[in-house]
């Protein structure tokens, strides 16, 4: 199997992390999270790109840009997970397998935090596990890979 490619996209307000609301987010930065994940795929045969944006557009154009470079999208969108139709459609469009993550259990927050718009177009969904659920979705991603080429 060739070196995979994989995007992991964080959204407003995760580079805030470790300093914000820490009894949801918890104290691990944005920084530690990545370091974590860059461990974790120096196991596997995975190269990772990183980005973060408080903007939508900013999110949309990272999305667009990943097409035909990047084999798989980890994506934390935050907020914009509930309303943006706009990043919905960027992944939609890109047909990138993508993972949606939370570092908090959206379904025990807030009833407006229920309901993602992103989910339907997302081979997958991994909420609650504090910074581990990025490497969840970075394990998610390479078993679907890995199913693929059987």
């Amino acid at each position: 199997m060739a070196e995979l490619r994989i995007a992991v996209i964080h959204g407003p307000n995760l580079d805030l992390l470790g300093t914000r609301e820490k009894d949801i987010y918890g104290t691990r930065s944005l920084q530690d999270i990545d370091d974590e994940m860059l461990r974790e795929a120096e196991k596997q045969a995975v190269s990772l790109a990183f980005f973060q944006s408080n903007s939508e557009g900013g999110l949309i154009d990272y999305i667009h840009g990943c097409r035909g470079k990047i084999d798989g999208i980890i994506l934390n969108a935050g907020a914009y997970t509930h309303y943006s139709i706009a990043i919905r459609d960027a992944i939609a469009a890109v047909d990138i397998p993508t993972v949606e993550v939370h570092l908090s259990n959206i379904y025990r927050r807030e009833e407006f935090r229920h309901t993602s718009v992103i989910a339907p177009v997302c081979v997958g969904q991994i909420s609650g596990f504090g910074a581990y659920s990025y490497i969840l979705g970075l394990q998610a991603l390479l078993s679907l890979f890995s199913e693929k080429e059987i």
